[in-house]
């Protein structure tokens, strides 16, 4: 006889302790302990963010889903430490993911959850934990936790079924790879590379081997065991392969390390010393400190509750440089060495930092003030459970996001969600370089717009699987997916993906078959942003790069220096010739009547907050006047005037008397609803 139900919060507590899973079908879950595979219509393996999304947005689509994780943590790196969301352009982000920061917000705040309500992108773990807990309550999705997967059985060019280490079989219609490392898709014979391709193998600039001045040495140090000495051995940490050339390819994998949730009450968990704790690993970085470096050592940005997400910061800090090579395709046991290696690092540098007496005691004391929450974690002593996988495995695809998608050089047609982030990798190799310590890899530049993320790029090759969707080690070359790796875009491609796994199982289920005009008209409907800027109905957009429309006075200097521009580039007037100068914007109206007129420009600090801006309609000339230090990269509404048809209107841009850079980028007029 089949056993009671199991409910979601049952399944949660039973991870893989061998208690009755349950069968998925139209209707209700049922329990049936040993009559055969679980089904669902999507089996979700890898309980991160975009493991949770993905099932809730199966569940809203009507369909049934399960989710498998294989340690015992939901929420990924967001409900793990990372509660400072990397976000780029907050404004880029829609669908499910603006909910869940939404609901964030209301979790502080005791509100309701609205289409209106303000979002929240910091926040402590367990309030994340709590809106992810939400979430897969109100849509009865079951969990299995300690769901590591064993092996996949493939039935021609589909996944029929995969199973855990417990022995239980799971048979979904799509399967859906939420992790980190892309376990899945790997084990389903789908292509993948890791490390970092060369520039030349995409036409790159920022891929490969890249040593640069970010999170670098700033006073020499010496990196053999005895000062002066190659013979003597290099120091922990430090590698003697060579520095090879920019651009190069290799095996190299950007670092990872723990993004710590820090606290100074007073009943803070002081920071444990490893009981393999050895000093000499680091030494580097007290001759740092000798040398003359004081900090920072770590961040410590606020996520409410007087606690922090403390992540990486200077040349010797969180990330363990160089010792997680290993970890992508390791084995289990493998990746548990690495793990434990890099809490072993990690603890034994915030102790060092705290109680070396060979420490200058203003470093000590600064660090000491600092410790574990007791509140947070609390399984783990307030250490994050998760390593933060910052790269691992990324899928090859008939799509490879690039530098190029990035720089808005090539746009996808077939975009399903949007990134914004900095190209950013950490720092991959600490070498000799010169006779004295260097670190190589990290890279930081900026994007001038968010980017749309091509379908093809979550989908394999047809011909290596088609009911298999991959939103998080998805295809992008190494410094694309620096850009694309951030916790809300995982979210967005997830919830996209979930939405294409449900019209495939509606259209013959190859998910490479999907109608893409049709999936981006759901995604649309369902809140997720797949262009930018967002288009609004009827929008006449001139741009300073406009074949027509624009005529300037004065000197005017094209730029792409600050990102979130329109278009191609904009112009300033190098904060010079004031007076003499303005940039006019003149559209083509299909119709006569009210329209919205909206301004964009790229903000900065050295921006003129006093510029003067003509708007000529039907009724006269207004003047507005624009703060261009803040509220950039994205349209802001001037007012709504009435304007002829045809040309008569337009909207000019002056210098006069301003009081830093004035910027002239476009100029969007939308007739009103």
């Amino acid at each position: 006889m089949a056993e009671k139900a199991l409910s979601r919060r049952g399944l949660l507590a039973a991870g893989g302790a061998g208690l009755a899973l349950p069968v998925l079908g139209s209707g209700a879950y049922a329990a049936a302990a040993g009559r055969g595979p679980v089904r669902a219509d999507l089996v979700v393996y890898g309980g991160t963010s975009a493991g949770v999304i993905a099932a809730v947005q199966m569940r809203r689509m009507g369909g049934t889903a399960v989710v498998l994780e294989p340690t015992r943590h939901i929420g990924g790196l967001t409900t793990s430490g990372l509660g400072a969301t990397d976000t780029g352009n907050t404004s880029a982000i829609g669908g499910l993911a603006l909910e869940f920061y939404r609901r964030v917000y209301a979790k502080y705040h005791g509100t309701p959850v609205t289409d209106d309500s303000p979002a929240r992108y910091t926040f402590e773990p367990h309030v994340a934990s709590a809106v992810f807990a939400d979430l897969l309550a109100e849509h009865d999705v079951p969990v299995v936790l300690d769901a590591r997967l064993r092996s996949v059985e493939r039935r021609g060019g589909r996944i029929h079924r995969l199973v855990t280490d417990d022995g239980r079989a799971y048979e979904g219609g799509v399967f859906l790879d939420a992790t980190y490392e892309g376990d899945l898709l790997a084990r389903a014979g789908v292509g993948f590379t890791t490390g970092r391709e060369g520039n030349a193998a995409y036409d790159e600039t920022l891929n490969g081997v890249q040593h640069r001045d970010k999170h670098q040495f700033v006073h020499p140090v010496d990196p053999y065991v005895t000062p002066g000495s190659p013979a003597s051995g290099l120091l922990p940490g430090v590698s003697a392969d060579p520095l090879a050339p920019n651009g190069t390819a290799d095996e190299a994998i950007q670092a990872y390390c723990f993004r710590m949730c820090l606290t100074q009450a007073g009943d803070r968990i002081p920071f444990p010393k490893p009981s393999g704790y050895d000093p000499m690993r680091y030494e580097l970085l007290l001759r740092y400190v000798r040398a003359g470096w004081r900090g920072p050592f770590y961040t410590t940005h606020q996520m409410g509750g007087g606690k922090t997400d403390s992540n990486n910061n200077g040349a010797f800090s969180t990330d363990n440089i160089g010792l997680n090579f290993g970890y992508p395709t390791g084995t289990h046991a493998e990746r548990a060495r690495i793990h434990a290696e890099h809490v072993d690092y990690q603890q034994g540098l915030m102790w060092f930092l705290a109680n070396d007496p060979r420490l200058p005691e203003s470093v000590r004391a600064q660090t000491a003030a600092w410790g574990l929450p007791r509140d947070e974690f609390t399984d783990h002593g307030g250490w994050p459970p998760l390593l933060y996988i910052r790269e691992a495995r990324r899928m090859v695809s008939a799509y490879v996001m690039t530098e190029h998608d990035c720089r808005g050089t090539v746009r996808a047609a077939d975009s399903v969600g949007l990134a914004s982030y900095t190209m950013d990798s950490h720092n991959c190799r600490r070498l000799v370089v010169g006779g004295v310590a260097r670190n190589e890899g990290d890279v930081q530049v900026g994007v001038p717009a968010p980017y749309g993320i091509s379908y093809r790029s979550l989908t394999p090759k047809r011909e290596q699987c088609t009911n298999l969707l991959v939103p998080v080690a998805l295809s992008a070359s190494h410094i694309a997916y620096g850009s694309i790796r951030m916790e809300p875009v995982f979210m967005i491609l997830a919830q996209s993906a979930a939405t294409a796994a449900r019209m495939a199982l509606d259209g013959g289920g190859v998910v490479q078959q999907v109608p893409v005009a049709a999936l981006q008209a759901r995604l649309s409907a369902d809140g997720q942003l797949l262009q930018w800027p967002p288009a609004e109905p009827g929008e006449i957009v001139v741009d300073n790069a406009s074949a027509t429309g624009v005529t300037s006075a004065g000197t005017w200097l094209t730029s792409t220096s600050t990102s979130g521009y329109y278009g191609p580039d904009y112009v300033h007037d190098d904060n010079a010739g004031k007076g003499t100068a303005w940039v006019r914007f003149r559209p083509e109206l299909p119709d006569g009547g009210a329209w919205d007129v909206a301004l964009w420009w790229t903000a900065y600090s050295n921006r003129a907050t006093n510029v003067p801006v003509d708007v000529e309609h039907a009724g006269g000339t207004q003047t507005y006047t624009v703060d261009q230090r803040s509220g950039g990269g994205k349209w802001v509404v001037l007012g709504r005037h009435t304007f002829v048809a045809g040309t008569a209107g337009s909207v000019r841009i002056r210098n006069d008397d301003t009081d830093g850079h004035v910027i002239a980028d476009a100029v969007r007029f939308t007739p009103a609803g």
